[in-house]
Order: structure tokens, then C-alpha cells, then sequence
């Protein structure tokens, strides 16, 4: 199992080198990025957007340019429309989000001529590396689905097993998180999580094992299994993946751990044909890179599934 970001760049450099088309690229954080993951073997880039103002951040930053593909597309709107239809076409093999509105930058995912649609919905999941923690965690949704319902959730973990899949985390073990780790008829938030584990059980949902409701302290920390006499769980302070009620709840707890904890951590948009990297203009670009990785294990093991 990888247990670190260490362990699946050590994974990347088994296999064949990806390639990222950005979308209005002309952003120092995004090209600080693709320079590092250049430059650590985990992806070339292609750069759509405004060429001249590519190469004045460029400049800024001390970046060459050498050895860059750059597409020369003014608007930006064209821009996510030209660099999402490399992917589509096959000529990269994921897509990630520069100086671009966010709500744009995923109308261009969902363009129903060159975007990157699959039919199942989409899914945001945040993986990260955090002291005290021997494994990587997997937090999701905490960007992209902000009341997901029963059947919301169960498309949400089949999209986060795919990933923990590619990150080599083979049966992960799915926490729905609730406050409590019991049935209360009055916490709607309980009885999903229970319902979805009996879907897993009853093969609805497959290769992972689901275990809720769960508290986050019960499915993080195996002591409070102990305390709390509840050592016959599946999960005891074991969970890979978190999987949050509702948008407020896993963003709180991703932004408290991004400013306060000593984490390392990478994001995708998750149910499309090819990964979608999507981080935060606050993200530093040691963040752009992770996901960069994240995205290149996943297109490979896309790749080798189709």
C-alpha cells in the first residue's frame, strides 16, 4: 500500500509519462506547478491561453519556456474549449484549471461536443498526508456536490474507490461520517450512512467495505475504538476514505487541516473520462503538484482498465 505522496511519486516513476493540458495557463502558481512536475517526471504540459501573457508570468517567475507546447487562444472561454479538447481527443491525458473562473472551467468538463462527460455524476475527493496518520486519507465531497442525497453518496464513494484504487488502496474502507456512530431517527445523516452500509453489503456498492454511521473520532483514531467499547466495527480508527454528510462539513474540516495540521494533499474532479484537476487559486503550487500526480496514476490506471 502507498502510504505516502513519497510512495506514489515513487509509483509514477514505474510508469509511462503523463501529459496535462491547461486550460488559460497564464497563472505564476499553475506554471510553478507543471515546471515542478516536469521536472520530477510526472507530466509534460500543453499550455492554452493567452501566449503573450504566459510568457510575461513566465518571466516573472524565471521560468523557461523551452520545451513547452503553447496553444495561443485569447478568450478564455475558447481556451478551456480548446484545452479540454486535446484530452477528449486523446492528446493529453488529463485536464487542469488555470487563471479561470470555476463555474467556466467546468462548463468546459461539461461540454456536451468536446467536454468530458461519462454519464455518471461528478465527485470531488481530497486525498492528503498528515502526521500521526500512517495512511493516506481520502476526504470526500468537500468542493463539488453540496447536498448529496443517498444515492448522491453511494455515486461518490464508487468514484473515490476508483481513485484509492490508483493510488493502491485495494478494499478501502469507507467512513460516512455523522456526529454519532448510532441510528437516530432524528439525524437523517445516520440513517444514510447506515443505509449505505447494507448496500455495500448487499454488493450494491462493490470493492470497498462501508462501515456508518461513524463519528470522525471513532474512524481516525483506534484508541477511541477501545474507550468506547467498539472494537467489533469494521472501521477502528482504520477509515481510507471519510465520507462527509454534506458539503459544509467535509470543506470545514479540509480547510482546517490545509491552515492548521502539517499536511500534504491533492484534489480531482472524480466520474469523468479523463482526471480533472481542480484546486484553489489560494492552493500553493506544491498542492497543483500533487494533484498533478494524483491525476497521472489515475489516467494510468484509466488506461490500463479500458
Amino acid at each position: 500500500m502507498n502510504k505516502s505522496f513519497d510512495d506514489l511519486l515513487k509509483k509514477l516513476a514505474t510508469v509511462e509519462k503523463k501529459k496535462v493540458s491547461v486550460a488559460v495557463a497564464q497563472d505564476s502558481e499553475v506554471l510553478l506547478a507543471v515546471k515542478a512536475a516536469k521536472e520530477r517526471n510526472i507530466a509534460d504540459s500543453i499550455l492554452v491561453g493567452d501566449a503573450d501573457e504566459i510568457k510575461k508570468v513566465a518571466d516573472e517567475i524565471g521560468m523557461s519556456l523551452d520545451g513547452y507546447e503553447i496553444i495561443d487562444v485569447k478568450d478564455k472561454i475558447e481556451a478551456a474549449r480548446t484545452a479540454v479538447k486535446l484530452v477528449s481527443d486523446g492528446k493529453a491525458d488529463m485536464y487542469m484549471k488555470g487563471l479561470l473562473d470555476t463555474k467556466d472551467f467546468l462548463r468546459s468538463v461539461l461540454d456536451k461536443e468536446v467536454g468530458l462527460r461519462t454519464g455518471r455524476p461528478l465527485s470531488h475527493v481530497g486525498v492528503f498526508e498528515m502526521e500521526g496518520v500512517d495512511h493516506l486519507l481520502f476526504l470526500t465531497d468537500v468542493a463539488f456536490v453540496p447536498y448529496p442525497t443517498l444515492e448522491d453518496k453511494a455515486n461518490i464513494i464508487r468514484n473515490t474507490v476508483e481513485i484509492c484504487e490508483a493510488c493502491g488502496v485495494e478494499n478501502p474502507k469507507v467512513a460516512p461520517l455523522a456526529a454519532v456512530e448510532v441510528v437516530n431517527p432524528k439525524m437523517p445523516e445516520t440513517i444514510e450512512a447506515d443505509e449505505l452500509t447494507k448496500m455495500n453489503e448487499r454488493g450494491e456498492i462493490e470493492r470497498c467495505i462501508v462501515d456508518g454511521p461513524l463519528s470522525l473520532d471513532l474512524a481516525t483514531v483506534p484508541e477511541a475504538a477501545e474507550h468506547k467499547g467498539a472494537t467489533g466495527r469494521k472501521i477502528v480508527g482504520d477509515a481510507d476514505v471519510l465520507l462527509f454528510p454534506d458539503i459544509h462539513a467535509g470543506n470545514i474540516l479540509y480547510k482546517g487541516l490545509v491552515h492548521f495540521a502539517k499536511v500534504k494533499n491533492g484534489n480531482l474532479i472524480t466520474g469523468t473520462a479523463a482526471p480533472v484537476i481542480l484546486t484553489s487559486r489560494s492552493d500553493s503550487s506544491e498542492v497543483k503538484v500533487y494533484s498533478l500526480a494524483l491525476g497521472a496514476l489515475v489516467a494510468d490506471s484509466l488506461k490500463k482498465n479500458k
